[in-house]
């Protein structure tokens, strides 16, 4: 039985999520249709590009993505502590730089502000509190990324209807080992699927983005994604893009991926070895030091990379984890419990 979105998505379980949505009958909306001959690779940059241009709006960082040929992933991190810190007039400005306010919001932003009376401003003041939960909230995020890109693809069609499946899938990331086989899981989409061989040739992901960032040294990893004090966008217009979320294996950046890049790059050259359709059950020599560091058995790291959405179901994590949202959500059962003795076995978990 389908669950409510909202006992899936919960920050007090976790603020990592990994989501994927799909195109209707999961058809080449994005790549190339093999019975028309048409080729639409095109919109593929266009999500990645509205991904992060949400990103610069919503209170969620990007810390991977991968746009496919009929589906997309997308690793995020809600930051509810920063729209909380919003003030009421940038909760407004975000707001209305995605949707058309209701009359007061626009008198309240222009200059008719001095001449409204205080039951108005009051009522705009509870409209933006409802706008800040909307603002963290993942399926309003989900839901104005997939609907900007339907109208952009009916347009150039000429057609109505839906180019996406109505739901989203979502799976709550536990711990860093769910972290970090997600993020794998996402950036190696394109080399499991044949289409690239390796991660730099891999377009429309993460990781090319990143490799080819420090490449290029336009930058600096160990910057924020998203300053801590943020200006709000004036007008209508949409915000500049948010950078994807940056790595730092030191803690000391609460909004950062807690890896270190070079190892997390290490990682997923090393998996990418093994996980080509030319190169199934071949293990690489030389374990990544990061699955040393976080306890992960390699073997079956390797064994389940291409299988993740399959063994997981709503949560990944370590098996004491899964057990406590099972507690907490009140079920008996939850999807992934043998895949995660097996990838995060008690004897070598943290």
């Amino acid at each position: 039985m389908t669950r409510p979105r909202s006992t899936l998505v919960s920050v007090s379980d976790t603020p990592w999520y990994h989501c994927v949505t799909r195109c209707v009958r999961r058809a080449f909306l994005c790549g190339e249709d093999h019975v028309t001959g048409r080729n639409y690779e095109h919109r593929r940059g266009w999500i990645a590009d509205r991904i992060k241009q949400l990103a610069g709006i919503y209170a969620i960082g990007i810390a991977g993505y991968a746009v496919m040929s009929n589906h997309a992933h997308i690793v995020v991190r809600i930051d509810h502590e920063r729209a909380r810190q919003w003030s009421v007039d940038e909760v407004l400005h975000r707001w209305t730089a995605l949707f058309t306010g209701p009359v007061l919001v626009t008198r309240y932003l222009s200059d008719e502000k001095p001449s409204m009376t205080q039951a108005e401003i009051d009522k705009v003041f509870e409209l933006a509190e409802v706008y800040r939960e909307r603002l963290y909230d993942l399926s309003w995020f989900m839901r104005t990324l997939n609907e900007g890109i339907a109208r952009m693809a009916n347009a150039e069609d000429g057609v109505k209807g839906r180019f996406w499946e109505g739901r989203f899938k979502s799976q709550a990331l536990l711990d860093e080992q769910a972290v970090l086989t997600a993020l794998a899981y996402v950036d190696l989409n394109p080399i499991r699927a044949g289409i690239a061989e390796t991660p730099e040739a891999s377009d429309h992901t993460s990781i090319q983005e990143r490799i080819r960032d420090v490449s290029l040294n336009t930058v600096d990893n160990q910057r924020q994604a998203i300053p801590a004090k943020e200006k709000a966008p004036d007008g209508p217009s949409l915000p500049s893009p948010a950078r994807l979320m940056p790595f730092d294996a030191t803690g000391r950046t609460p909004w950062a991926i807690p890896f270190d890049f070079q190892d997390y790059l290490a990682l997923v050259d090393w998996t990418g070895r093994a996980v080509r359709p030319d190169k199934r059950g071949f293990i690489p020599e030389g374990i990544p030091k990061i699955l040393t560091r976080l306890r992960i058995n390699p073997e079956q790291f390797i064994a389940y990379a291409d299988r993740m959405l399959k063994v997981f179901g709503t949560a990944i994590g370590a098996e004491s984890n899964l057990v406590a949202l099972c507690a907490q959500r009140q079920t008996r059962f939850l999807w992934g419990l043998q895949a995660a003795r097996r990838l995060f076995p008690r004897d070598l978990a943290a």
